[in-house]
């Protein structure tokens, strides 16, 4: 892995010094958030929610592509040290590039390190308002840390954007437990 991450680097000297402005898919978005809205089933908005993740994905060239790609690869593969290592370089390359703190956010998330994976959570929504699955991310790292009633607000406004999230099944644990607070 080390050496891997070291090859990374060293291939990415060979690249632009500085990374591209990100592709600008907030049309297309816009689209796919109507469309999904107007889904009859889950799995037709399934279907629609993995095109904006296609989206999401899409990095500003091929260095940052690789750098992200390995740190999905190895978060998937529960390197969660080696991922935060690959997302850590994408964020310093392309500041602007939502996806790489939202990736880099989910392996804090799955770390357990939820007040680590909130500032990347609102650097991604900084940069991507509509960034569907950082809000329902944002919503799961603020019931971690007991946030309930901040939870619920940002859990709203991405099924607003998406009544098809899995996490619409949390609302109402979500309305119980701020009505205990």
């Amino acid at each position: 892995m080390r050496l891997f991450l070291i090859a990374l680097l060293f291939v990415g000297s060979a690249y632009a010094d500085e990374c591209p402005a990100p592709p600008d898919y907030a049309a297309n978005l816009e689209e796919l958030i109507a469309e999904v809205q107007k889904a009859d089933n889950e799995a037709v908005a399934r279907a629609i929610s993995n095109k904006m993740w296609v989206l999401w994905a899409e990095a500003p060239d091929e260095y940052s592509q690789e750098l992200l790609d390995e740190g999905m690869s190895r978060r998937n593969a529960s390197d969660y040290s080696g991922a935060i290592k690959a997302l850590d370089e994408l964020v310093k390359y392309c500041p602007d590039y939502a996806e790489g703190y939202n990736q880099r956010a989910f392996v804090n998330f799955l770390r357990r390190e939820y007040k680590a994976a909130l500032p990347d959570l609102e650097r991604t929504l900084e940069l991507s308002p509509h960034h569907i699955a950082a809000m329902a991310g944002q919503a799961l790292t603020l019931m971690a840390l007991e946030r309930t009633g901040e939870a619920l607000v940002i859990l709203r406004r991405a099924l607003k954007l998406n009544p098809w999230l899995g996490e619409r099944h949390l609302l109402p644990q979500l309305e119980n437990m701020g009505e205990e607070i």
